[in-house]
């Protein structure tokens, strides 16, 4: 999924030629790794406590194999040795995949096409997952209290919604500030885990054999119908493996491999053993392993550790959560939304107000509806599969397509990884009615509302185009009897290249004049991050001070349209800030029983259309000397 920077620490870590390595790869430990370096509070439980695998010694043996062999297999080689090689312009994630995959076959219209829904339900998904990520990591990080002491169990629901409360509401004052604690903290963690695994292995030194694969293998092959049904729990340790890829732009590829090697895979590694060793010595551990690990007098600040730990895991997927919603929202899957800026010197640092309560909204529901971490565990998995199937899928397209490889060499690098994803993918079926639907549930919520805007913007484009006048005849035909002019610039905002906006039809019709310099601008959004300003604006004269303007922007570039028209200057045209007025067209779409969508959606669309925040605001457009002219438009 697409995770980037929680607001910070991410900014001063972005340029390699500035940062040392180091610091790179201090700060991926604390942005991309917090979401599966939590991931030890709750997986080994799920998997012995689940009850579909006896307590013997080579089950223990067996389980933890296949936890280490699907750390490899799915995170050392198919992310952090494959993946990360797919980068778009630099960049990974989803989104960026996606757009590299749909860009590798932009001559095969309809797999493109079929590519783009898939890719966008894999990016619904994200936001199942983004609720049940902070529900369970947060939830599990409490519960230590009741190893403390089984009579803090009534206090786990309340302090675990107080600390979620806290955590949304600093998301609008930005993360600056804290954001470089956020890897010293998560490297503490890792060390933390680390030596808890290693003085329980002390114990049990010859756990350590787990890590040869014939033990997975042997579970597996003697117990095939116990190893399918408990991959829906082992599953849980990879958590978070999609952010190697969704946080590549942020820490370049190096610091992020470093980081897994060297600090994160090792410390996991010795958690997860150490948690075996620890339950062949007392099963009854099972009822929460990793706080048993732990002596009485270090309970209660590792619990606070854990908790600051799933914050930081929660923070850098809800920084994701509004990056995504931007890059979807240039891609026009999206109506606009508030975009706030937290940060004057990392741009990457927003806030989405209305991301940010409807996740809260989302997690509280799934908090108070599966009360422990346990029933949250049912929950969580077939989004986070399903999504690492799409990458998997992507990938193939990629490599094949893009990047020329042989046929053969794109099935058998894609194909293993496909069939591990898939089977991974139908064991959390089996857990669809035990909670899996929550997550389900809320990406088709959100993949409906992205498709209907995506249709009903297809439709009222088309509208607008068969309504629409040709630009230039049309200059012509005003300069034939020219209107009064007037001294400044008009700005006229125009979704098509070379048609007259409707705000300037308006602004003659009732205002009855013309600027001294008149603008037509159209800004385009392009299937690739980032567009630089050598190829941001085109110009084209229309004559009699007229100009045609295209403005690109890539999915995460931040549009600022006075700021690319500095651009213009010396090239006929000089604007002057204080004398130039940006017209816009307000549209209020009506729904109509014609040919289109079905009414329901028509009706959703308006509504989405109407709560849309404003192209200005959107566009970064000063608020005084905006020029707002509506208009109904039946679709």
């Amino acid at each position: 999924m697409e995770r980037t920077r929680p607001g910070c620490a991410a900014g001063e870590f972005v340029s390699a030629s500035k940062s040392s390595l180091a610091a790179l790869t201090l700060g991926a430990i604390g942005v991309v790794y917090g979401d599966i370096g939590t991931s030890v509070l709750y997986a080994m439980k799920e998997v012995f406590g689940s009850g579909h695998v006896p307590f013997t010694p080579d089950n223990v043996y067996g389980i933890l194999s296949i936890f280490f062999w699907t750390l490899t297999i799915i995170v050392s080689v198919k992310y952090v040795t494959l993946v990360l090689r797919a980068d778009n312009h630099g960049e990974g994630g989803l989104v960026a995949m996606l757009a590299l995959a749909s860009q590798s076959v932009k001559d095969r219209p309809k797999l493109r096409k079929v590519l783009l829904i898939v890719g966008i339900f894999g990016t619904c998904l994200f936001y199942g997952d983004g609720v049940i990520t902070p529900a369970i990591s947060v939830l599990s990080a409490v519960e230590g209290l009741e190893v403390i002491s089984p009579a803090l169990h009534r206090f786990i629901i309340p302090i675990t919604l107080v600390v979620l409360l806290c955590l949304f509401m600093v998301q609008k004052r930005g993360t600056a500030g804290i954001g470089k604690f956020f890897g010293p903290i998560t490297m503490v963690w890792f060390a933390c885990i680390a030596v808890l695994g290693v003085v329980q292995i002390a114990d049990h030194p010859s756990i350590l054999w787990a890590i040869s694969p014939h033990y997975a293998l042997g579970f597996i092959w003697n117990q095939p119908g116990t190893t399918f049904i408990i991959l829906g729990a082992v599953v849980l340790c990879v958590t978070g493996g999609e952010a190697l890829y969704a946080d590549m732009g942020h820490f370049g590829k190096k610091p992020i491999r470093v980081a897994w090697f060297f600090i994160v895979m090792p410390s996991l590694t010795l958690n997860y053993f150490g948690q075996g060793a620890l339950l062949l010595d007392n099963p009854e551990a099972v009822k929460n392993p990793f706080f048993m690990m732990a002596p009485d007098w270090a309970l209660i600040p590792l619990v606070g550790l854990a908790t600051m730990a799933t914050v930081i895991a929660s923070q850098a997927l809800i920084s994701g959560a509004f990056s995504v919603t931007k890059q979807v929202i240039q891609l026009g899957y999206l109506p606009r939304l508030q975009v706030l800026h937290t940060s004057v010197k990392d741009t990457g640092q927003i806030y989405l107000p209305f991301v940010n309560w409807g996740l809260f909204a989302f997690i509280v529901l799934a908090v108070v509806l599966f009360r422990s971490s346990s029933n949250l565990a049912a929950a969580y998995g077939i989004a986070v599969c399903t999504d690492m199937l799409i990458t998997t899928v992507l990938t193939f397209f990629v490599i094949r397509y893009n990047w020329k490889y042989p046929l053969w060499l794109c099935i058998g690098a894609t194909g293993f990884f496909f069939v591990v994803d898939f089977a991974f993918w139908a064991s959390n079926l089996l857990k669809l009615f035990d909670g899996g639907w929550f997550p389900l549930l809320i990406g088709a919520l959100i993949f409906t509302l992205m498709l209907t805007w995506k249709d009903g913007r297809h439709l009222l484009n088309e509208k607008l185009r068969s309504d629409a006048i040709d630009l230039t005849s049309f200059l012509e035909a005003v300069f034939v009897s020219p209107p009064a002019r007037v001294d400044g610039t008009a700005v006229f905002l125009t979704a098509d290249v070379g048609t007259v906006p409707n705000a300037m039809l308006h602004n003659l019709k009732h205002n009855k004049v013309l600027h001294s310099n008149n603008l037509f601008v159209t800004v385009r959004h392009h299937e690739v991050p980032w567009i630089g300003l050598d190829k941001r604006l085109e110009i084209d004269s229309l004559g009699h001070d007229c100009w045609q303007v295209v403005i690109h922007y890539g999915f995460k570039n931040d549009p600022d349209v006075p700021k690319a028209l500095q651009q213009i200057k010396g090239r006929g045209c000089d604007l002057d800030p204080m004398s130039t007025s940006y017209f816009l067209s307000r549209d209020t779409v009506v729904p109509t029983i014609n040919a289109g969508m079905a009414q329901w959606r028509e009706k959703l669309f308006a509504q989405m259309h109407h709560n849309a925040s404003g192209a200005a605001d959107f566009l970064n457009l000063p608020n005084n000397a905006v020029v707002e002219l509506g208009s109904k438009i039946e679709i």
